[in-house]
């Protein structure tokens, strides 16, 4: 996918505003510069002090037919963007502005050239799948994972997990994570889960403190449905998607998980790989003081 010429962008940012003030004040100015229209939604209206100004609407509906979103946070931002532009083709060029930042484009000191990179279109657009979740309390669409927790002070979850209609187990255990490749270097990861590159199609299944010396992840064909079913008697587990919580699963209720091809479009640097990103993120964190 070929970015096109910037002539209206969304903003997102995280919840510390002092902290991406400078950089709203430099994207305005090339957003101004390019004859765009910078966009901010009525959250992000109230969140920082900017004054109404050739080249910026406040208290924008959510509009899909924008250009661009810059999203300047971390994973959590980042995660936010992708959502609200999934299954439009509108990029998200992120800015680091968080702890580990995976899906960012550029880190915060680059702000300013990455937004001259994004007016000038020199950048990539990677396609990211999502799950698509749904059970007997709603419908949602998971950029990174969804997980199923035991709620604090209750007995460990009783959880049985299926792919159509074979049953793979049952675990006691914390909680599950079902993660797509972009999130499985989350939560995934520190249950000791492997790290699908992007580009690999499917989800990951793996445990939070499994009560078992048996349970092992599992990697999902993306054809195939996966469900999980609460087993318990009278134990509630919670439900968070990409890190939201958004409702709980009953006992006995179930939640199925579907693999979403090219859900979310996120913006790169050339040249930038998922193994670049591999390195040095984690890399990074591995040789901090």
């Amino acid at each position: 996918m070929t970015p096109g010429p910037i002539r209206a962008a969304t903003l997102f940012t995280h919840r510390r505003p002092e902290e991406t003030g400078p950089a709203i004040a430099r994207l305005l100015e090339l957003a101004r510069a390019s004859d765009a229209v910078l966009r901010l939604d009525q959250e992000e209206t109230d969140k920082h002090p900017l004054a109404p100004a050739p080249g910026l609407e406040l208290n924008a509906p959510i509009d899909t037919a924008v250009d661009i979103c810059f999203a300047l946070g971390g994973d959590g931002t980042i995660l936010h963007a992708l959502r609200t532009y999934a299954g439009t083709g509108v990029p998200v060029f992120a800015v680091n502005y968080g702890e580990i930042g995976f899906l960012a484009t550029v880190e915060r000191e680059d702000a300013e050239q990455g937004f001259e990179r994004a007016f000038a279109g020199d950048f990539e657009v990677l396609a990211l799948p999502a799950i698509e979740v749904s059970g007997a309390r709603g419908r949602w669409l998971a950029m990174n994972d969804i997980s199923m927790h035991r709620q604090p002070g209750k007995r460990v979850a009783d959880l049985a997990y299926a792919v159509g209609d074979d049953e793979i187990g049952r675990v006691r255990c914390d909680g599950l994570v079902v993660a797509t490749p972009a999130g499985s270097t989350g939560y995934n990861l520190a249950n000791g889960g492997p790290v699908m590159a992007w580009g690999v199609a499917g989800i990951v299944v793996s445990f939070i403190a499994p009560h078992s010396l048996t349970a092992r992840a599992l990697v999902v064909a993306p054809t195939d449905v996966l469900s999980v079913h609460n087993r318990s008697q009278e134990e509630d587990v919670d439900v968070t998607i990409d890190g939201r919580p958004v409702c709980v699963l009953a006992p006995d209720e179930e939640i199925t998980a579907r693999f979403k091809e090219a859900q979310g479009c996120l913006a790169q640097l050339p040249g930038t790989s998922f193994y670049s990103r591999l390195r040095e993120k984690f890399g990074r964190l591995a040789s901090a003081p």
